[in-house]
């Protein structure tokens, strides 16, 4: 058997670099007009400020080192000589200087005038791409001084002793850092409908810089925010924006000087606007995350088919980026709980539009069905709480009684008083119908039927005493639903399948139809607080609630002390919160699990750092350790991938709720169901310190 290679020798596990990340800067410089001599004193600071952050690519303004209101100075070969001089010294300069530079200057070729924008690293040009669209309205002349891209007969300049790439169609491909192919694109290039960096990213380009001198007006910053947000979403690639900014004419106009990095719709950094010195924002760009997208989006692949043709063009410059050495942490956020709404300004929106997915699932299987009862397994835990706060709501909506909803508590050998106590309290607060039975008598029988250990007075708590009060729970609530004319409502959740911690068959994992089997346990965690937070039902309510969020989660099938859930489920599958995080980053991206154990110890390695959400009490702020994180996923690899698989593959329908959220095979997830974990095992124990598990 072919072992899991191990990475060549380069950056260690505590820098972005191993793990598919690049950082990028975007700069603001101060500039004079007509003063290439300072303003390139001005990009080199920028530039090694850039090089101490341990970014790669450092981004600067639309003729950043002439300044772009020039206006007709750009006709004076004296300014355009001096733009020259102080490209030579930046191209001099950065032969100590480790990030590629890209800068704004006029260049002549082919007896035209060219804005353009041209790529520095380690003493070489690496190429110059011209401006493509020229705006030519309101309060813009360019082309009044330069000519557009389209009108260049060269493929190359000769520019300070150097043959280098020109034209359009440029691409910057670096051979030591897979996925990283950068695009040169100026200002009005995005303006267009059809950007030259729409068919980059469709040849390949995955960073796209805009090189920009757009002039401020009121409102105008929101419109940049959205073409490059739409841009970065459109291409599935990232989107560097560097505005020109202090130190530009104000004759007519003014400059806010605006940096934005995006990715994938995504904003990651934004520079403060009319700032009173020079500035710079960097940002983390995820490679891997570009790659992923794009392979899956199959519709990326048939927009590439159809414009072949145009894309047949590009040429492809090949270089080496020189990567930071040592640690090198992430700065970007990552947030603890991905499937948690984080936008706190559109919390309510987000949390009720997951209970509006869930209903309008319920409430169409209910009409297809003919079917005006469900029954619901009440057990006074969190999932069957969720299904039940979904029922009630769908039965609303339809005008339906909610005495049609049948819950049943059905307590068996480990259930304890307090979840017994909840289950009733709930079922009276949302007033559905009630009803208690007793399993216990009903598993006694099977386990004296089977010859069970238990049946001759011996202890014997296996899987199999645990699985019979799991079948007798499922079997009575079909029984039930035939005797109301119901359809079982599903509460197990999405972590839980995952995780392969349900019982098949026979068991919860079965149901008529399930409407938690995409929500993930700490969504659910964060929806029923969200609810008692907003004050969406009565006082009593709201306690009993609190009350069973509150509550130790287990699954209750090993005798207790009575009182209270003493078995943890947790203890056997690992914290939720670490094993929703592995889920979303190994099922929605496909990361390696070493990069989703680095993404895991930069959200959970201390508690002090980022942001929580505001459902999760400080009691219940964790960090963890990296053999700790090591040692869940480890868990959580073997049960995904290995030992689960066949509960997913006849798991019950249900509505997907998130964009990483749904395990069905008729959805998001096919897998085969004897596939062994071993490469995600010997990935994971190759490439992930061991580590020392902190003492608490």
């Amino acid at each position: 058997m072919a072992k899991t290679r191990r990475p060549p020798p380069g950056p260690t596990f505590d820098s972005i670099y191993r793990h598919g990340f690049v950082r990028v800067a975007v700069a603001t410089p101060r500039v004079e007009v007509a003063s290439p001599g300072y303003n390139v004193g001005q990009t080199l600071a920028l530039a090694r400020r850039a090089a101490r952050s341990h970014a790669v690519l450092a981004v600067f303004p639309e003729l950043g080192l002439s300044a772009y209101s020039n206006e007709d100075l750009f006709q004076q070969d004296a300014l355009l000589d001096a733009s020259l001089v102080a490209l030579s010294d930046l191209v001099l300069a950065s032969r100590d200087l480790a990030p590629a530079l890209v800068v704004g200057l006029p260049l002549r070729a082919n007896d035209r005038l060219f804005n353009c924008g041209v790529l520095v690293h380690r003493g070489r040009i690496l190429g110059a791409v011209p401006k493509s669209y020229l705006p030519n309205y309101r309060e813009f002349y360019e082309k009044r001084q330069f000519a557009p891209a389209a009108q260049a007969l060269s493929t190359s300049l000769r520019l300070l002793g150097q043959d280098v790439p020109f034209g359009s169609q440029l691409l910057f491909a670096a051979t030591n850092v897979p996925g990283f192919v950068l695009h040169l694109e100026i200002c009005e290039d995005l303006w267009v409908p059809l950007p030259p960096s729409t068919l980059a990213s469709l040849a390949g380009a995955t960073v796209i810089a805009n090189l920009s001198a757009s002039d401020i007006t009121v409102g105008k910053a929101d419109y940049r925010r959205l073409l490059c947000a739409s841009q970065s979403a459109k291409c599935v690639s990232a989107y560097l924006y560097s505005g020109a900014g202090p130190g530009e004419s104000t004759t007519d106009l003014a400059w806010d000087g605006h940096a934005l990095a995006y990715e994938n719709g995504e904003r990651l950094a934004e520079s403060r606007r009319f700032p009173l010195e020079p500035d710079l924002v960097t940002a983390d760009i995820d490679l891997d995350r570009l790659r992923q997208e794009r392979a899956r989006l199959t519709s990326f692949g048939d927009s590439v088919q159809v414009h072949a043709a145009l894309l047949a063009g590009f040429r492809r410059i090949e270089f080496e980026l020189e990567l930071p050495r040592g640690r090198v942490p992430l700065e970007r956020r990552v947030e603890r709980f991905p499937y948690v709404p984080a936008d706190h300004s559109r919390l309510d929106e987000r949390c009720s539009e997951v209970y509006d997915i869930q209903v309008e699932g319920l409430m169409k299987r209910l009409q297809a069905s003919g079917l005006r009862k469900v029954v619901i397994g009440i057990s006074g835990g969190l999932d069957s709480t969720q299904a039940a706060l979904v029922a009630v709501r769908a039965f609303d909506r339809l005008g339906l009684p909610r005495s049609n909803v049948h819950g049943y508590t059905l307590p068996g050998f480990g259930t304890s008083r307090h979840t017994f106590d909840s289950a009733h309290s709930v079922m009276r607060a949302l007033g559905i119908s009630s009803a208690e039975i007793d399993i216990r008598p009903s598993a006694e029988l099977m386990l004296r039927h089977i010859d069970h250990p238990y049946s001759r007075g011996k202890p014997v708590y296996d899987v199999t005493f645990e699985n019979v009060q799991a079948g007798e729970r499922t079997s009575h609530l079909f029984r039930l639903a035939n005797l109301h004319g119901a359809l079982v409502l599903g509460t197990g959740d999405l972590s839980e399948l995952a995780l392969g911690f349900t019982t098949y068959g026979v068991g919860d994992h079965m149901s008529h139809y399930n409407v938690n089997a995409s929500v993930p346990k700490t969504l659910i965690q964060h929806l029923v607080r969200w609810l008692v937070s907003t004050k969406q039902f009565d006082e009593e309510t709201c306690r009993v609630l609190e009350r069973i969020v509150a509550t130790r989660i287990s699954p209750e099938l090993v005798p207790g002390s009575g009182e209270m859930p003493e078995h943890s489920s947790e203890a056997v599958v690992g914290p939720y919160e670490l094993q929703d995080f592995n889920l979303y980053y190994l099922s929605r991206y496909g990361y390696r699990p070493s990069k989703v154990a680095f993404l895991a110890h930069a959200a959970w390695g201390d508690r002090d750092a980022g942001v929580w959400p505001d459902t999760i009490p400080p009691a219940e702020r964790r960090e963890y350790d990296l053999a700790t994180i090591r040692r869940w996923l480890e868990v959580f690899v073997l049960r995904f991938f290995q030992g689960s698989q066949f509960k997913r593959s006849a798991m019950p329908n249900g509505p997907k709720v998130g964009s990483g959220g749904s395990l069905s095979p008729r959805s998001d997830w096919r897998a085969p169901s004897d596939s062994p974990a071993t490469v995600w095992l010997e990935e994971l124990r190759a490439n992930v310190p061991a580590g020392r598990r902190r003492k608490s």
